[in-house]
This record gives C-alpha cells, sequence and structure tokens, in this order.
C-alpha cells in the first residue's frame, strides 16, 4: 500500500466530507439498531417494529429445566451463540457509553436493544448456581434446514460451562457485556445496573478461577461457529478492563497485570479482543494521565499503526475501492469493529490534543477520522458499484441476503409450518427476499469490490449481529455532525 493511495483516499473523502454526497447518517444509525428487532428470539413486545417476526424459541432452555428465552440470534440462522451475542452487548454499550450523547432519541433504542440481551444473559449465568448457560440450539442440525425461527423443529440443546468444564472465553466476555451495560443503565435504571454489575463480578470472578476454552468443553457444539480461535487470555483482559472502568476497583488492574503483555495483533472481533481491551484502557493512560497504563496506550497505537495504509508498519489490505480488506468471510465486522476503534481512539487524542508516530509520520486524530469515515461511507453506498451494504438503505442494497427469516414468507401470510426442508424452494430461487430486514449489514464485498448478491453465498450475504454492533458508534459520532 503506497502512500500515495493513502493521501488520495484521504483527499477524496475530505472532498465527500464538503459535498452533497454524505449519506445521511441520522437515518442510517436509526435503522442500523431497528436491525436488532429482526434478530429477536423469545416473545415479542407489543412495539415490535419489525412487524413481519413473530415470538419464537418459547421453550428455551426447558431441556436443562431452566427458562432461556430471549436474547438474539447471531446471524441467518436460529441458533443463540453467547460468545458472539455476549460481545454484540458489550459493543452496543461501549457505543453507548462513547457516543450515548450524540445519539438523541436513539440512545433509547440502543438500551432496548441491549437490554433485550442483557436481560437473557442474567438469566444465562443466574439461572443454576456453579454453571453458565452459554447457548440454546444445536448448530449441526441446525445448519442443515432452511426454516423461520417461529417454525423451529430441530433440538434447542443447551450449553453451558462450569468448573469441570471451563470457558474463560465466554465467561470472560459475559462479564464485559454485564459490566458495561451496568454503566449504561446507572443514571436511568439503578437497581438493573447494580444486578448487573454484581451478576458481572460474579462470572468474572468464574473466568479467572476456573480457566480453559469453551471449545475444549464443548468442541462441534461451538466449533467451526464459533470457536475461540484467538485463546482465551484475550477475553480475561477485555472483562477484566471492563470490570476496571465499571468499578475502579485496583484488583482488576492487578489482575490484567498478571497477565502479562497480549498479542500484537492487527484485527479486532468477537474472537480476538486484544485491540479493544488496550484502546479501552489507553482510555485512562491518555484521558485520566494514569501512567501505568500507558504500555496499553503505546499497544494500542501499534495496532493503529497497522491499519493505517501509509504507516511503514501497515499490514492490512484496502481493495481498489477504499474498503479495508482483512478476511473474506464476513469481512465488514472486522471493518465496522477496526473502524469504531478508530473512531474512539481519535476521539481521546482529541479530547488531550494528544499525537503519536508511526514510523517518522505524525499521526493525529483527524487521519484515524477520515479513514473511519472512507469506510463508512463506503459501507453506506459511496463505493465502485454504488451498493449500500446496509439492508434498506438508499435504493441499491443487498435484496438476497442468507437469512431464514427474511427470505421466507411471514407467519402472518403463512401460518402452517415449512417444517426443515420446505423452506430450501425459496433458497435456491433468485427472487429477492419477501421481508426487508431493515438495517442488516452483510458480511460485504470480495476484495475486487464486488457484491454477487446471491443468497447461498454467506460469506458475502450473510448480516450478523456483532457487524452492526460495532456500526452504532461511529454512526453517531458522524450522525452528530463530526468528521474530518
Amino acid at each position: 500500500m503506497t502512500s500515495l493511495f493513502f493521501f488520495v483516499l484521504l483527499f477524496s473523502s475530505l472532498l465527500i466530507s464538503n459535498g452533497d454526497a454524505n449519506p445521511n447518517y441520522k437515518e442510517a444509525l436509526s435503522k442500523s439498531l431497528l436491525f436488532f428487532q429482526g434478530q429477536r428470539s423469545g416473545p415479542l413486545p407489543r412495539g415490535q417494529q419489525i412487524s413481519w417476526r413473530a415470538s419464537s424459541g418459547l421453550s428455551d432452555g426447558s431441556a436443562a429445566h431452566v427458562d432461556l428465552t430471549g436474547g438474539y440470534y447471531d446471524a441467518g440462522d436460529n441458533v443463540k451463540f453467547n460468545l458472539p451475542m455476549a460481545f454484540t452487548t458489550t459493543m452496543l454499550s461501549w457505543s453507548a457509553l462513547e457516543y450515548g450523547k450524540r445519539m438523541g432519541p436513539e440512545l433509547e433504542n440502543a438500551r432496548v436493544n441491549i437490554r433485550w440481551a442483557t436481560d437473557y444473559l442474567l438469566k444465562c449465568a443466574r439461572a443454576t448456581p456453579g454453571k453458565l448457560y452459554v447457548g440454546v440450539g444445536d448448530p449441526n442440525v441446525d445448519h442443515k434446514c432452511w426454516e423461520r425461527p417461529e417454525d423451529m423443529d430441530t433440538p434447542r440443546t443447551v450449553y453451558s460451562v462450569s468448573p469441570s468444564n471451563p470457558g474463560s472465553d465466554v465467561a470472560a466476555e459475559t462479564a464485559a457485556a454485564l459490566a458495561a451495560a451496568s454503566m449504561v443503565f446507572r443514571k436511568v435504571d439503578s437497581k438493573y445496573s447494580r444486578l448487573l454489575l454484581a451478576t458481572a463480578k460474579d462470572v468474572m470472578q468464574f473466568a479467572i478461577q476456573y480457566q480453559g476454552a469453551y471449545s475444549d468443553s464443548l468442541s462441534s457444539s461451538v466449533c467451526p461457529f464459533y470457536c475461540s480461535y484467538s485463546g482465551y487470555k484475550d477475553e480475561l483482559m477485555w472483562g477484566a478492563s471492563w470490570l476496571l472502568r465499571a468499578t475502579n476497583n485496583p484488583y482488576y488492574a492487578n489482575f490484567i497485570n498478571s497477565l502479562g503483555g497480549g498479542d500484537q495483533p492487527d484485527i479486532f472481533s468477537w474472537d480476538n479482543k486484544y485491540a479493544g481491551a488496550y484502546v479501552l484502557l489507553s482510555r485512562r493512560a491518555l484521558l485520566n494521565k494514569d501512567s501505568n497504563f500507558e504500555q496499553y496506550k503505546q499497544a494500542a497505537e501499534n495496532f493503529i499503526c497497522k491499519i493505517l495504509p501509509d504507516s511503514p508498519s501497515s499490514s492490512t489490505q484496502y481493495t481498489q475501492g477504499g474498503l479495508m480488506y482483512k478476511l473474506p468471510q464476513s469481512n465488514l465486522q472486522y471493518v465496522t469493529s477496526i473502524t469504531f476503534l478508530l473512531t474512539t481512539y481519535a476521539k481521546y487524542m482529541k479530547a488531550t490534543k494528544h499525537t503519536f508516530n508511526c514510523g517518522s509520520s505524525v499521526i493525529v486524530p483527524n487521519a484515524l477520522i477520515s479513514l473511519s469515515k472512507r469506510q463508512v461511507d463506503y459501507i453506506l453506498g459511496d463505493n465502485p458499484i454504488k451498493m449500500s451494504y446496509m439492508v434498506g438503505f438508499g435504493s441499491n442494497f443487498p435484496k438476497r441476503i442468507h437469512h431464514r427469516a427474511s427470505s421466507l414468507p411471514s407467519h402472518a401470510l403463512r401460518s402452517q409450518s415449512l417444517g426443515c426442508n420446505g423452506g430450501f424452494q425459496s433458497f435456491y430461487t433468485q427472487n429477492p427476499n419477501p421481508n426487508i430486514l431493515t438495517g442488516a449489514i452483510v458480511g460485504g464485498p470480495n476484495q475486487n469490490d464486488g457484491y454477487p448478491d446471491q443468497r447461498d453465498d454467506y460469506s458475502h450475504a450473510e448480516p450478523a449481529t456483532y457487524i452492526n454492533a460495532a456500526f452504532v458508534g461511529t454512526l453517531a459520532y458522524f450522525a452528530a455532525g463530526r468528521s474530518a
């Protein structure tokens, strides 16, 4: 990646930011939050706006004689995987904490989405002493079917971790989600906030005391779907970082230090949390002037130097159209997550008039903001094929997304069950999905900026909660009129 490319990219995004090509960030923010209603499991409330969905998964947990109704389906399937769901919740909460004042009326919608997840995660953590429930639904069987969540007749197997079958990764991520959410609700529902924080402390203690990867305990039930490829040390650091922010208890700072240095990643995702932990901890170094966290600020800046295209240590590819390209499978999940970190670190830099170096280049906050804006604008339609990768945003967006409920006739139109295989008739057609999953962000284009819009192409056409959750904060930043 040449420096010239980056400056052309930077210049073009600055030109766009002053012209009429700006997408409507407020509309995108609203739709990005509305999407979560389409992913709801459990009994749906009266105010449900995505009306083609109906209640589902109403007996979840009964296999273990507990109530595990609620929560979200992670993507286009009908399984509840708690590792990505908890990460989704943490990112929604972080978005509300950093950008809530810029969200206007959408802050309440963000809180509703967070609470839909935390109500479920609280059940998972509190239903049975000594156990943390970490998922519902047999993914191997579910993925052989193409049926609406309202019709599910596949086993709703319940999965858990315990002292004898540990899962530090999923437990620490659950603790992160509950701790982050406790701060979101602190001023609006103090009783609920206290319950979230008390539960977060308990779950984090379990993660620390009984260390092990949940993939080892649950094997084919979570792999290869949400295997903990990065191990669990990153989640321990991430969970402890959130509990430190929520409590200011030095116990968590000492624990983080006891972990030693983490990896030096060039990615941030539901699986690898190091970069997120570094940015979160760097907040203390920058805003609180706490020199004990200087090493994490340095680690955050090393991460950013691996992202910026003009940096001598950059390890990040960009497409011809300017999109960050990390991995072929659901690339936009990395784009939204990394863009959140860039925007948030730039926010800390602006607040403290801080700059740093990548090699001999001085990095100013607006360099990060410009790159973030380019990614946001690309996702919303400013790209070579003029395709918005957010469903229902703009006039040209994915019409055949890999999503069971969106692709099949709604319950209101066809109440009789389609069965496990009945939906494949719709799956293999070229017809657009009958139900528009407003706000869903799909996996995105390939490395050549192409997008075939094929339902069976799940690596590009499948939406996921964690793609959207990471996009909310950045959208809120630009919706409030902030640009480079």
